[in-house]
């Protein structure tokens, strides 16, 4: 069986959260979207890989972590500390930027309900506010190169 064919039957084959968390994002939100942007420049280690939620890699990650594979209200980290979502998986990214960004990890502070019903508000609105696409693009070169999902190569 060649590289291309492991890959191909098992869409994890290449995916290492332990030392690329995985980033799931809803593939057609253009908030989702424009985060993915802002995490590219502002990862300078590199550290960071991304996946849509309905990818076979996004989807494969979810069952894997016992996470429903539909209705996403929130993106979602995979990392070596396992599943995270909403309010506690957006303080985990920024935590991994670096300065000025790791500062907002301090707000877990604030007890998860009440960041997550943020979150939840923002979520609920995303679309109405910043839109959505008909499908999920293919990202630029530049930005391709860190989505965990081969299929886009």
């Amino acid at each position: 069986m060649s590289d291309d064919d492991t890959a191909t039957a098992d869409p994890l084959a290449d995916v290492d959260p332990e030392r690329h968390p995985v980033i799931l994002f809803d593939g057609v939100c253009n908030l989702c979207h424009r985060s993915i942007r802002f995490l590219v420049r502002y990862d300078h280690a590199g550290v960071f890989r991304f996946a849509p939620l309905d990818s076979p890699v996004g989807q494969a990650l979810l069952r894997e972590h016992d996470l429903p594979t539909a209705d996403h209200e929130s993106f979602v980290l995979i990392d070596s500390e396992g599943a995270h979502q909403k309010s506690t998986a957006a303080l985990r990214v920024a935590r991994g930027l670096g300065l000025p960004w790791s500062l907002a990890w301090a707000l877990r502070a604030v007890p998860r309900s009440v960041r997550d019903t943020l979150y939840d508000l923002v979520a609920e609105y995303r679309y109405d506010v910043f839109g959505k696409k008909d499908a999920c693009e293919v990202p630029e070169p530049e930005v391709r190169e860190r989505f965990a999902e081969r299929a886009l190569e």
